[in-house]
């Protein structure tokens, strides 16, 4: 028995306008970053292409996700947004020491910055990120794939108000090492909020136990059946944000029949569904089997 989650269907049309939003922002920062000299400007620019890419793969993946499965791919293209989620956190970790090497150059290094082009287009990227951000808020809520990519957009957010500041310091004092500065911060920004996807779809892709479902809890939960003498050979992992399998062997103490046993493991499955997060549950029924009787048994 198994219950049936829809996948999440991305907003096509706001995903389309977000993604033309920030190619605007990207190309006018690269402009004028090459034109004031300013480090965190053109940082902002590579941090919001990144943005354009993260929302173009989440968009294909989400698509890809909702096909039906097939012979030769049971599940599917499910995990095509978990890949994406760790191809765009990775890639804004890589973004970011890129940036913090750049900066330790120009802090070596000062160069003259032209203050107005930072400031105006800094202003200009906070206005554009926030509608994007608006755009697909909602979708960030139903799967970790449009997550990552609403996080870039929140963070160029508070990365432009970042660079807008060290824009008015570099106008009214001409502290021009303010600029490489605030380029390390927006890096070491970049790299806290982005280790948490990468662990979490790393898990997923590694088959890893989720972090909301105690394992011991499952099998307390299943022993409180008297029918069953054991639970062995036990398997708990995520397919992708809304799927949650379960499978494992049982020991029943008794040499039931298939339509008594089958009875028992319906109503054990329904318990251990309402007691957990867990989608889809496959167990195993055996009476005097000579297996491996360890509960994490390959």
């Amino acid at each position: 028995m198994s219950e049936h989650h829809h996948s999440h269907h991305v907003s096509g049309k706001k995903l389309f306008i977000t993604i033309l939003l920030n190619v605007v922002i990207t190309l006018s920062q690269v402009v004028g970053g090459l034109m004031s000299g300013s480090l965190a400007l053109l940082s902002d620019a590579v941090h919001n292409l990144s943005d354009v890419l993260a929302l173009v793969i989440a968009y294909v993946a989400n698509r890809l996700s909702l096909r039906p499965s097939s012979e030769t791919k049971t599940f599917g293209y499910r995990r095509a947004e978990i890949l994406a989620t760790l191809f765009n956190a990775s890639a804004l970790i890589g973004i970011a020491v890129f940036i913090m090497i750049e900066a330790a150059h120009k802090l070596y290094h000062p160069e003259m910055v032209n203050s107005v082009w930072v400031i105006t287009l800094g202003v200009l990227s906070i206005v554009l990120n926030a509608v994007s951000v608006l755009l697909i808020k909602d979708d960030a809520h139903h799967n970790m794939n449009m997550r990552a990519a609403y996080l870039h957009l929140l963070t160029d957010v508070m990365t432009s108000v970042a660079v807008v500041v060290g824009g008015l310091l570099i106008y009214f004092f001409e502290l021009y090492w303010v600029d490489p500065v605030v380029s390390v911060l927006i890096a070491l920004y970049l790299v806290k909020a982005s280790v948490g996807l990468v662990l979490e779809s790393g898990g997923i892709l590694m088959q890893f136990t989720p972090d909301d479902v105690d394992i011991n809890a499952v099998v307390a939960k299943v022993l409180e059946e008297e029918a069953i003498l054991n639970i062995h050979h036990i398997h708990l992992w995520q397919l992708d944000d809304h799927h949650v399998h379960l499978e494992a062997h049982l020991d029943f103490r008794e040499n039931l029949t298939l339509e008594v046993s089958s009875h028992i493991v319906s109503q054990l499955v329904v318990r251990v569904k309402n007691s957990f997060k867990i989608t889809h549950i496959t167990f195993q029924t055996e009476f005097n089997t000579k297996d491996d009787k360890a509960l994490l048994s390959c």
